[in-house]
């Protein structure tokens, strides 16, 4: 228990570090060994030491000769107890973990991107702590509050540095994008998701002994003070907007086919020559891959209720103009797509 809490605490302390250039890879892959930590201590406590892998012949399965415990993912599926928000959070950062394990990010865009996501992760694992073990392992009373800069930056220097961002970084922040779009509205807006904050600086005190800043959950407020601060514009509120219609102009890939042979002159693709061309330009994954979402949203995106993908106008755009002017011909292209060659689309596109 001592090593989850102590891992929990030194997140926190890298991430409020002002000169730390791996804020966020610091603070989540120590926050993801925080909560299997905890996961191990209550199973520990539960169920003894039957949290290891084992082999069918009932032997231990061994890592570098030590026995393989069960990682975040196992554990969350074991213990099966966890709000859905809760959930959702964790497999966000397990997912997102995965990502910059071979990444370096020095920008600050996805530091504030996921502040949100980054603080429910630690509100939520002390919660749990303390439902697991009890108040005496409380650990809020130890950390304060970070010390910001006030400076906030112009729409000039956000812009020239959206700009810059590296194709490491926007691969990142499309992830953090994609995965929210996912989400219902009640787990996306739920604080255990995403925690919604507004900090108001507090002009006078009527208590001297008062906290200087004070906190306000944006989901308790009524509609009047959601208005009124609204109204303020010391106030900088990310907002971000969610679409309710599902798919409205996607088309699946029959329909990709037959839109591509109507405008073909003297060619044509069918389903398998289809299949083929997604693979040969990576637009999404093949089926059983372990993240879905990897997809090339300007040309496809993958439909969680339907286990299945739908595409955007573009693909067919650019099927139509590359069977136009490739000079590649179908078998060429099943070949490529069998053994696993792959084509640039800028390359191609007009």
């Amino acid at each position: 228990m001592d090593a989850s809490i102590d891992s929990a605490l030194l997140a926190v302390e890298v991430y409020n570090k002002p000169r730390t250039t791996f804020r966020s890879e610091g603070f989540i892959n120590l926050m993801v060994m925080a909560w299997t930590r905890l996961f191990h201590a209550y199973f520990n406590a539960t169920i003894g030491d039957r949290y290891y892998y084992k082999r069918k012949n009932g032997r231990y399965e061994l890592v570098d000769g030590e026995r393989k415990a069960w990682e975040l993912s196992t554990c969350i599926k074991k213990y099966d107890e966890l709000d859905k928000a809760v959930e959702s959070n964790l497999n966000f950062f397990i997912k997102l973990r995965n990502k910059i394990a071979h990444r370096h990010i020095e920008k600050r865009e996805v530091d504030t991107l996921i502040f949100g996501e980054c603080q429910s992760l630690l509100f939520n694992y002390e919660s749990l702590l303390i439902a697991l073990f009890g108040e005496e392992y409380s650990i809020n009373e130890s950390l304060v509050y970070s010390l910001q800069f006030s400076q906030i930056r112009t729409k000039q220097q956000e812009a020239a540095s959206r700009s810059a961002l590296s194709k490491d970084l926007s691969d990142l922040v499309s992830f953090v994008e994609k995965y929210r779009n996912t989400l219902d509205e009640d787990t996306f807006n739920s604080l255990q998701y995403s925690v919604k904050l507004i900090q108001i600086p507090k002009i006078s005190n009527t208590n001297r002994a008062d906290a200087a800043v004070e906190f306000v959950r944006w989901d308790t407020l009524s509609a009047e003070d959601k208005e009124a601060y609204e109204q303020l514009t010391v106030i900088i509120k990310d907002k971000t907007v969610r679409v309710e219609a599902a798919n409205v102009g996607r088309i699946k890939p029959k329909e990709v086919v037959r839109r591509v042979n109507e405008r073909l002159q003297g060619k044509s693709i069918t389903q398998p020559l289809h299949t083929a061309l997604y693979k040969i330009f990576d637009v999404r994954p093949t089926k059983g891959a372990e993240d879905p979402f990897e997809t090339n949203t300007q040309y496809c995106i993958y439909d969680e209720p339907h286990n299945d993908y739908v595409y955007q106008d573009a693909w067919v755009e650019f099927l139509v103009h590359f069977m136009q002017t490739s000079g590649l011909e179908p078998k060429d292209l099943r070949e490529k797509a069998r053994t696993g060659q792959t084509l640039k689309i800028h390359d191609y596109a007009h």
